[in-house]
């Protein structure tokens, strides 16, 4: 081998050398990058439509979820950067029925602009929803606690995706399906676990009244210390006569929440104990958020199972 031959690959070696390191860094990714872009992207605001948009639309869409484990919806504000992705998004998805209270101008500035929007509660047939005797929203907008108005909610999430993207129908339609067989189960979980509770027990006490649909499907008397919205405060008296309706029914447990501060129902408890009725706090119950993978809580599933467990657990 010639001498000038052998300083041209003394010359080439590091160079080849640094190619192959800056591979192994993913220095050269823009095949992948290219797939993401091509995915949907979607803006979802809470944790269950986050994951009921991973759902359906799987590995054809690119989910944005504005709200984390253990954000309360009621009092969340758009962030500057909220906003930004919401604008720059494909589609975006939200509940509606206030419960993203403070957010009601930007979703109007998104309609503005004709920004593709899903929003749950165009699904919701109007003798389906509850009254919610709270000024501040005309309806409760829990409706995730009604499990067949969850599946409802993912046939409405399956049309939408289909009617945005129909060379993909088939693909969001398959999900849904096996989705739908996913809640059927569920639901017969739920009502199955619920007869372990004996009725004259039936009673659901918890910080703000996010369970309505919950109990109006499977049979509970549910009582919530703040009313629908967190945004409002319990009185003394409001503690006080839930105090007396607790020792009158002899209530066993009550229940904190993952969203909510633990402060009014644990003066509820004192209050009841005031009262020479020793009621215990039964749990935490996930309602307006899910839990993450570490509580086992981060899917609509296994946050229904979680609370549908801990509230039995505590009554039967």
């Amino acid at each position: 081998m010639s001498e000038k031959i052998k300083s041209i690959i003394k010359f080439l070696m590091p160079v080849f050398f640094l190619f192959l390191f800056l591979v192994g860094c993913g220095a050269f990714q823009d095949s992948s990058e290219e797939v993401e872009d091509e995915r949907i992207q979607v803006v979802a605001t809470t944790t269950m439509i986050t994951d009921l948009v991973k759902v359906i639309g799987g590995n054809q869409v690119h989910v944005n979820g504005l709200m984390g484990p253990g954000i309360d919806p009621h009092g969340y504000r758009a962030t500057a950067s909220d906003v930004t992705d919401m604008g720059e998004a494909d589609v975006v998805v939200y509940n509606g029925m206030h419960l993203e209270g403070q957010m009601g101008e930007v979703f109007s500035e998104l309609e503005n602009i004709d920004k593709d929007i899903f929003v749950l509660e165009e699904v919701i047939a109007e003798e389906s929803m509850l009254d919610s005797g709270d000024e501040s929203m005309p309806v409760d907008p829990h409706i995730w606690f009604s499990v067949p108005l969850w599946a409802d909610a993912a046939d409405y999430v399956a049309h939408s995706f289909s009617e945005y993207d129909p060379e993909n129908a088939d693909y969001y339609q398959d999900n849904n399906e096996k989705y739908q067989q996913e809640l059927e189960e569920l639901d017969a979980y739920i009502r199955n676990r619920v007869e372990e509770v004996p009725e004259d027990s039936r009673y659901l006490v918890t910080a703000h009244d996010a369970f309505g649909y919950f109990g109006d499907e499977y049979g509970f008397e549910v009582i919530g210390l703040q009313g629908l919205n967190t945004q409002t405060e319990a009185g003394t008296r409001d503690v006080s006569n839930l105090a007396n309706f607790i020792v009158e029914n002899e209530i066993k447990a009550i229940f904190i929440e993952s969203s909510v501060p633990t402060r009014t129902i644990e003066s509820l408890q004192e209050a009841v104990q005031q009262r020479d009725w020793n009621v215990q706090v039964g749990g935490e119950l996930y309602s307006d958020s899910l839990g993450d993978a570490e509580q086992n809580a981060e899917t609509y599933i296994k946050m229904y199972q979680h609370n549908i467990d801990t509230i039995v657990d505590a009554l039967k």
